[in-house]
């Protein structure tokens, strides 16, 4: 079941991109295990939570808000990792948070609604779920790695 929202409107920016926002959701500020979601698409397959901005939203309330919905958790917005372009032929922009996760609902809205399930994997292990079948979202994580990183060297 593909979830579409009744009275979504699709923003899109002046390159003709929809745009969108998703967060890596971790557990801790070691930043060792990654919070993921089945897919609306093929259940069987992990992602990460996120989805399109709505108007006069800021992208970092649409990750919060699409956490919530996906996901079933709450936390703090850290970091924004940078803006990820989606392959030509669907013409996204993702801009991508750190979400330290502080609390955790026994049920929310899609879990509800289309049996969405939630995993925490270790960053290994969700590197290799997302190499499989989201190669965008792999950098996304790729990308959490490095600044994780970095910000413990500086």
């Amino acid at each position: 079941m593909v979830k579409e929202k009744p009275n979504s409107t699709r923003i899109y920016d002046k390159d003709g991109f929809r745009r969108r926002a998703a967060c890596i959701c971790v557990r801790s500020d070691s930043e060792k295990e990654v919070l993921l979601v089945s897919s609306s698409r093929k259940p069987e397959h992990w992602i990460v939570p996120g989805g399109g901005v709505e108007p006069e939203e800021e992208p970092s309330v649409t990750a919060i808000r699409e956490v919530l919905e996906e996901a079933g958790v709450r936390g703090k917005l850290g970091r924004c990792l940078g803006v990820f372009e989606q392959n030509k032929e669907r013409k996204h922009r993702t801009e991508v948070f750190v979400l330290a996760v502080s609390d955790e609902l026994p049920e929310w809205e899609d879990s509800r609604t289309m049996g969405r399930k939630r995993k925490w994997f270790p960053v290994e292990e969700a590197l290799e779920q997302l190499k499989q079948h989201k190669p965008v979202q792999l950098s996304y994580l790729q990308s959490m790695i490095l600044t994780c990183n970095n910000d413990k060297v500086t």
